[in-house]
């Protein structure tokens, strides 16, 4: 355990205001997201190998796999929620070409098709509430050509700004404020706002590649609920784990994308009814606790464990929870969920938060401490 807590102790973890180099980690919002900074510092420490996979079995917006491939190492990442997986795929799927040509054919073709005449408006909950009858329109024009693309990569990177400009275009005062206010929103803005995400997207997407002088590695994007995959389903041995999973009661990720969800066609309720740690969960009748938590860790560590190399390293960011006022000790629950799955702790070190981000509950928004924690495979 000496020689994990030293490596862990010879970095600064707490990176002050330190900001990441890649301007492909801000292309679309998402609450509490790793900053790349920990990523990076652990693949730094606990290099796997180039022969080996680096495994985020809750990826979320993809920081831990564009770290991965950009130090060269092929990366998995899975995630149950499709905005998560959509932002992490754009982020490491090379584009063929520029988009540049091809997003002023989009937003010409749009503003055409919303000019033209009646649109189907798709049918989503309270579309009326959220949103102006004419920014339905607007959305539904552009989302119609963009459906008509052949390029997957292109067409991922588009529906992406699409999903970038829901909330803004809303009736929603923001993206961690569920509330409807007036805001005047012009057509236009709809299309310049979509114009201006995707150009932003493209640029990231494309400097980031074509930047980088050596190879970098290969990433896929599973969508799926980690705690249903079987062994067969990650071919790949994995020698390194980097993650943050979903604690209890905290980040209600279905919520804050939900409407996204809708535009681009996925359903957000199946992802709210499967999502580990959603605040709903633990505020119904029969109400989760941290023993349902520590349960659906232990489904992870026991994926973990046959997928594993020997002596690989697993390395979870993890805060506090609270629940019906009690605090929660994620640190010891997953020392409790690791264990019987062949796996040791190596230690944890206290990292200070930096207080930049909002979320839907306000209690956890105030959380500036949290823990990396260490495990090693020794089964």
């Amino acid at each position: 355990m000496s020689q994990v807590l030293d490596a862990l102790n010879s970095v600064d973890w707490d990176f002050g205001d330190a900001a990441s180099s890649q301007n492909i980690h801000s292309i679309h919002p998402y609450p509490a997201k790793f900053i790349a900074q920990i990523p990076r510092g652990l693949i730094d420490l606990f290099h796997p190998g180039a022969s080996t996979v680096v495994l985020d079995p809750f990826c979320g917006s993809g920081t831990t796999l564009v770290e991965a491939i950009d130090a060269g190492l092929d990366a998995i990442g899975i995630d149950l929620n499709p905005i998560a997986c959509l932002i992490s795929s754009v982020k490491t799927d090379p584009l063929a070409f520029d988009l540049g040509p091809l997003i002023s054919d989009v937003v010409a073709n749009a503003q055409r098709l919303f000019q033209a005449g009646p649109l189907t408006v798709p049918e989503i909950p309270r579309l009326d509430h959220w949103f102006k009858p004419d920014v339905q329109r607007a959305l539904t024009a552009i989302s119609g050509i963009i459906d008509k693309g052949a390029d997957s990569a292109a067409k991922n990177a588009l529906r992406l700004a699409l999903s970038n400009i829901v909330v803004g275009v809303s009736n929603q005062e923001s993206d961690t404020r569920y509330a409807a206010i007036e805001k005047n929103q012009l057509t236009e803005l709809v299309f310049h706002r979509f114009e201006r995400a995707a150009r932003a997207i493209n640029s990231a997407v494309w400097n980031f590649r074509t930047s980088l002088l050596r190879q970098v590695g290969k990433a896929t994007v599973i969508r799926a609920d980690v705690l249903k995959l079987k062994p067969a389903d990650l071919p790949r041995k994995i020698g390194l784990v980097i993650t943050s999973p979903p604690y209890p009661n905290a980040y209600e990720y279905w919520l804050y994308h939900k409407y996204r969800m809708y535009w681009l066609g996925f359903d957000p309720i199946p992802v709210r009814e499967s999502e580990i740690g959603a605040r709903p969960h633990y505020f119904k009748t029969n109400h989760q606790d941290e023993t349902d938590f520590e349960r659906q860790m232990s489904s992870c560590f026991n994926l973990l464990s046959h997928v594993m190399l020997p002596k690989a390293k697993a390395c979870f960011l993890v805060g506090r929870s609270i629940i019906h006022g009690r605090m929660i000790d994620n640190v010891a629950l997953l020392q409790r969920a690791a264990a019987p799955h062949g796996f040791a702790f190596e230690g944890s070190i206290l990292r200070q938060i930096q207080l930049t981000r909002k979320a839907f509950n306000p209690k956890h928004s105030k959380i500036n401490q949290e823990h990396i924690v260490v495990f090693s495979l020794i089964k």
